[in-house]
């Protein structure tokens, strides 16, 4: 009878999982109609690489962002650090005294810009606000900043952290983009003092307090519109707290997922309440597009038009998806930054990238600063190694677009506008020799078609196989490869 019960439950929790995973990357994607946002999107389709910065003063205890004040029962919000982390109004002081001693004084974001740069990245998104309500930037409506005068690096040249980054970033040609927190588990019309916090949640009813709701609606608003003023241009609004959000039927199905997977305990104790906190969007993106026009905006995981991408978070879809979509993944340790994190290897990083690309979508790679302003040397290596690769092949990359069946085996494919294709060949982790021969069976050259081996001018003799082909590898290039992990066969023409 026991072992009956465990395979039944084995059987739901992968039928739950299953089922959640399957509402999000089949859901129905809103268009944007806005043709200034249309061409953006398309611009950043194309441009298939950025990077993701999670930072704050909590990066002093080295423990997870935000999320530990939060009063769930989960492993992300377990209290580590402090001097009574038993304790959670003691904690939730502690935490929050951290403003007091954030002092990076190695924070150097032309360094961080260049290194990206390097590495092939296009895009930058940095969290101008996490969950816990701390400003990396300069606002006139909060005193919980980085430029408060409580703040130890408050007086540095570079104390507007927000403005210095978005400056070095553009100053490197490339595309920025603000991550803020829509929920704000320190103002008072959030997390409103006089009620206990329960959850993630506003922890009062914003329908039996409207007036409250309502300051709390004004002060996101300008917030978010304070960064589109004062901060130059801005690329991308990536929105996170998906939970705040308007209730109404086109979410139902996904709040049902929601509260099925998380309600396994069998008490009755649903983790995350369904709350309607309507922050307004629809007037919150009309009025942000007047201060920028074309801006794309990310309501993560709130199905409808403002939801401009979606984002599988730490993750890589298992197929082609038929809308614009980015993987943010976390590149060593967590979101935040982790004292001695390990990093996944340059083989990982690379062939992940080709693997997002060839199906259609971006990657946005997270690198977590020191509490000093630092990264860590294995962000560095890593990123030589992005930059070693792309150095080569990012042709293939860029301005590509994912072709069918997206992967045969080891061996994933592009193909751009003007009818170039391009076959990855992921390499095992110890191969270093390119095979003799390389058949790709869904896709075949047109008569006279030149077959070359990116980072090699020389054309490969090639001969038709079924319905695909079959590439021969000189001896002289089977022992030299022109890069590592990845070697990409370009077909300049393909048989339709």
């Amino acid at each position: 009878m026991m072992k009956t019960k465990l395979v039944l439950f084995i059987l739901l929790s992968t039928t739950i999982h299953a089922f959640a995973q399957a509402i999000y990357e089949d859901e129905k994607y809103v268009p944007e109609t806005d043709p200034l946002v249309l061409e953006k999107l398309d611009q950043w389709q194309d441009i298939k690489f950025g990077l993701l910065m999670h930072w704050g003063p909590y990066s002093q205890w080295g423990v997870v962002e935000s999320w530990s004040i939060c009063p769930e029962d989960y492993g992300w919000c377990e209290r580590k650090k402090g001097s009574n982390p038993q304790n959670y109004t003691e904690y939730v002081q502690e935490y929050e005294a951290l403003k007091k001693t954030f002092n990076p004084i190695k924070f150097d974001p032309a360094k961080w810009a260049k290194a990206a740069k390097n590495a092939g990245m296009r895009y930058m998104v940095f969290t101008t606000k996490h969950h816990d309500g701390f400003s990396m930037f300069d606002s006139k409506y909060t005193d919980y900043k980085v430029t408060d005068p409580e703040c130890a690096f408050s007086s540095n040249p570079k104390a507007n952290i927000a403005k210095e980054i978005f400056d070095a970033f553009r100053g490197e040609d490339m595309w920025v983009g603000a991550y803020f927190s829509k929920p704000d588990w320190h103002h008072e019309n959030y997390w409103d003092p006089y009620f206990p916090p329960f959850d993630r949640n506003v922890n009062y009813d914003p329908a039996l307090y409207p007036e409250k709701w309502e300051k709390y609606v004004q002060f996101t608003h300008n917030q978010i519109l304070e960064l589109l003023t004062d901060y130059g241009k801005v690329d991308i609004i990536w929105l996170d707290g998906g939970w705040v959000r308007k209730r109404d039927e086109q979410n139902l199905e996904e709040n049902y997922a929601e509260k099925f997977a998380e309600n396994k305990s069998g008490n009755g104790f649903i983790k995350h309440r369904i709350v309607a906190q309507d922050i307004r969007m629809d007037e919150l993106v009309s009025k942000a597009r007047a201060k920028q026009p074309g801006l794309i905006v990310v309501d993560r995981a709130v199905y409808g038009k403002n939801q401009n991408y979606l984002t599988p978070e730490n993750r890589v879809p298992e197929k082609e998806l038929p809308y614009p979509w980015e993987s943010c993944i976390i590149s060593g340790g967590g979101w935040s930054y982790t004292p001695d994190a390990k990093y996944m290897s340059g083989y990982q990083g690379v062939q992940m990238l080709v693997d997002i690309v060839a199906k259609g979508g971006n990657l946005l790679l997270n690198i977590a600063p020191s509490p000093e302003g630092e990264w860590q040397a294995g962000a560095y290596q890593l990123l030589e190694a992005y930059g070693k690769w792309m150095d080569v092949n990012s042709e293939a990359i860029y301005s590509s677009q994912a072709m069918a069946p997206y992967k045969e085996g080891n061996i994933c494919m592009t193909r751009k506008e003007e009818g170039q294709a391009y076959f990855f060949y992921l390499a095992k982790e110890d191969e270093t020799t390119i095979p003799a021969e390389i058949t790709i069976q869904s896709h075949q050259p047109e008569r006279g078609s030149t077959v070359t081996l990116l980072g090699e001018d020389r054309p490969l003799s090639w001969k038709p196989n079924g319905n695909g082909f079959t590439v021969k590898i000189p001896k002289s290039l089977q022992k030299n490869p022109p890069c590592d992990y990845v070697w990409t066969i370009k077909v300049d023409g393909l048989k339709e």
